[in-house]
């Protein structure tokens, strides 16, 4: 091979590693700008679907499954992966969303929940009670235990005669695994500093003493639950005080008691809403 075949044979391989740098980038270019899929925030995912509706004038909030103070990253193993849960961080945001945005003249807040921490219900009643603009709940079957102690910041309470409402009671009751762990040889090692440091693991017997500070502090909440029902409903303290044993009542007689506003479902949730702000009233969903 002479010279000139040498140096042909080299430019063609430059020219072949320059095309394949060329192909690289472009290709590299074009899945990232349009292709490429973007993973977006929780906060731009909120903005993304609080600004799919933009004539609306009413924000509706779902508050669906058990209520928790917050739900941590999924890391693909958590235990709570395909639980049903709600945090308060969440409604708190949108209900903060709603008090700021001028085109929002009311806040709707739709319960279906069990309940769950005492300090989420607490924490979104006082972000209802503090909206200048008119708040509603509307439960639809179960609004009972923190979930109703949410309800109770809203202006006026909606409830379906068949809706489970109220559950004023708290609780924190597990299961005990010491006879099945002595059927099975399991024995209970303590390695512990503080007396009450292993109080309530589910695989050691609780003694007395231990049952006496669990119960101090469930009545202290339980207390706690009964004055913020009794003020955010103008209800005496008696009256509250007497039904709540931790027990639910259906929708007619959670009216009776004083417990919800009225009977109806969404049409009925509108059409009072609408009355209130002085124009039909048009829900957006978060």
């Amino acid at each position: 091979m002479n010279f000139v075949d040498k140096l042909k044979k080299v430019f063609y391989i430059l020219a072949v590693i320059v095309g394949f740098m060329i192909l690289s980038i472009v290709s590299n270019f074009v899945y990232s700008k349009f292709i490429e899929p973007k993973v977006l925030s929780v906060e731009d995912t909120m903005d993304l679907e609080s600004n799919e509706q933009t004539d609306c004038n009413v924000l509706g909030i779902n508050l669906h499954g058990q209520l928790v103070t917050y739900i941590p990253i999924d890391t693909g193993d958590s235990l709570i992966k395909d639980t049903d849960l709600i945090s308060s961080d969440t409604v708190l945001y949108y209900i903060k969303q709603a008090k700021e945005d001028e085109e929002i003249k009311a806040i709707l807040l739709e319960i279906d929940s069990p309940g769950g921490v005492p300090v989420a219900g607490e924490e979104i009643a006082n972000a209802l009670k503090s909206s200048s603009k008119p708040t509603v709940t509307f439960i639809r079957q179960t609004g009972m235990s923190a979930a109703y102690w949410a309800a109770t910041g809203a202006g006026r309470i909606f409830a379906s005669k068949n809706s489970d409402v109220g559950s004023i009671g708290v609780t924190t009751s597990y299961l005990d695994n010491v006879s099945k762990n002595q059927k099975e040889g399991l024995n209970f090692v303590q390695l512990s500093t503080g007396k009450y440091k292993d109080t309530g693991n589910p695989d050691k017997l609780l003694s007395q003493e231990e049952m006496n500070l669990f119960m101090r502090d469930l009545n202290i909440i339980h207390q706690n639950f009964i004055e913020a029902v009794s003020k955010n409903r103008n209800l005496p303290l008696e009256n509250v005080r007497k039904i709540a044993d931790g027990s639910s009542v259906l929708g007619e007689r959670a009216k009776e008691l004083g417990l919800i506003d009225e009977i109806g479902s969404l049409p009925e949730v509108e059409k009072y809403l609408s009355e209130k702000i002085g124009e039909k009233a048009d829900v957006c969903w978060n």
